[in-house]
């Protein structure tokens, strides 16, 4: 299977690391991304995102020859799709890039070949991808087609590639059994074969389920706060009851996962997904609840001092030490108070600089705030000593 030629398509958070992984494991990999830019970058064995371990993973596998990108495809053994699957403004699943990068593959399909869908996707996704390629000519009886969906931690993507367990749903059995192959080849976790509708409900399954604890962990933090008890201390006692496992709570839910995955179970059958939706509903309003409790230590600040305080908002990534931005309640909830106009000072040390505005080294905000916001538990944080300062903890800093 070494000698097989692969093809990445996409190559974000999780194309480029598998990518990497493939390449440094003596595939030729052709990586394809629309972005120039993210195409340069990693011709150069540099990276465009943070993740521990991947810029030496990416750098070895481009020096190796193994790893090449472009911006469109060439024809190869096995098609690999990471796009982006995002929501549209009503909580509806959008997956045109997984239709488009089907299109823009198919004149490269040839017999025997595998075509795998990573991307997180509605239950249907996989079919509609057959029937692109029908519609371009192939015969898909003669290729296999079936759908993986990636579960990594950010922040461990190089490691759960490789240990954590896959599925793998085929359009047939032959499919499955070729995917399973593939990933045999790589993959050191137990991979699991069943039919791609089941494989796409799983990944959405497994995302919703954890939304729906972390929905009735940020009730309670709710509760707490007006009972006055602190919640990490209370979910730290209650875990140690032997089928207990609340999970933490937080400012929200963020990331390509957790804050989207369980909208596609959702508009599949509003009427019959009611407990999921209510989920979604609650860590959003968590979100909402937050923000109002930033403005009221800054209502009752100004009362105190007869001036506006500096805020200082601590992180802006969806969860502690990466650099991802996406969905993130903690971004959000900087941004909204910005343009209410208070005074914030933005912090996010993962980062250097962001489009909208600049950040500030947290060091630095500490001295300079009035009030400190924790909204991500990120290293750097842990060992600030915020003396004298009105601190405001949605992350449970320890």
């Amino acid at each position: 299977m070494e000698s097989k030629k692969i093809c990445v398509i996409g190559l974000g958070y999780i194309g480029l690391p598998t990518a990497a992984l493939l390449a440094n494991r003596g595939y030729r990999v052709h990586g394809v991304d629309v972005v120039q830019k993210v195409v340069d970058t990693i011709n150069e064995g540099k990276v465009h995102i943070i993740e521990p371990g991947l810029d030496s993973f990416v750098q070895s596998a481009v020096q190796s020859g193994n790893l090449k990108a472009h911006v469109t495809p060439v024809e190869s053994d096995v098609f690999m799709i990471a796009v982006p699957t995002p929501l549209a403004k009503d909580n509806k699943p959008d997956i045109t890039y997984v239709i488009s990068a089907t299109e823009a593959i198919a004149p490269f399909i040839k017999e025997g070949d595998l075509i795998i869908l990573e991307s997180t996707s509605p239950v249907g996704t996989t079919e509609k991808v057959r029937d692109v390629l029908e519609a371009s000519g192939i015969d898909t009886g003669k290729v296999h087609l079936a759908y993986c969906p990636e579960r990594v931690l950010p922040g461990n993507t190089i490691i759960e590639l490789v240990k954590n367990d896959r599925i793998v749903g085929g359009i047939n059995p032959a499919a499955a059994q070729a995917g399973k192959e593939f990933y045999s080849t790589f993959v050191e976790g137990e991979i699991l074969t069943t039919n791609a509708r089941t494989a796409e409900m799983s990944k959405l399954t497994e995302n919703a389920y954890r939304d729906t604890n972390i929905a009735f962990a940020n009730e309670l933090s709710i509760l707490c706060d007006e009972l006055e008890i602190d919640v990490w201390e209370l979910i730290g006692l209650a875990n140690h009851h032997p089928r207990v496992n609340i999970l933490q709570p937080g400012s929200g839910v963020g990331g390509h996962c957790i804050a989207v995955d369980p909208w596609f179970i959702i508009s599949s059958n509003e009427d019959q997904a009611g407990l999921m939706k209510t989920a979604r509903q609650k860590n959003l309003y968590k979100t909402e609840w937050a923000i109002g409790k930033v403005k009221n230590a800054i209502l009752q600040f100004k009362e105190q001092h007869s001036r506006e305080p500096k805020v200082a908002c601590m992180g802006l990534a969806f969860k502690p030490d990466i650099d991802d931005l996406r969905e993130s309640p903690a971004l959000y909830i900087t941004s909204r108070l910005m343009e209410d106009g208070l005074q914030v000072i933005p912090v996010e040390p993962n980062i250097e600089t962001y489009k909208d505005w600049p950040l500030q080294a947290y060091d630095s905000a500490l001295r300079e705030a009035d009030i400190v916001v924790y909204l991500v538990n990120h290293k750097e944080f842990k060992a600030l000593k915020p003396n004298g300062k009105q601190v405001i903890d949605f992350c449970g800093i320890r």
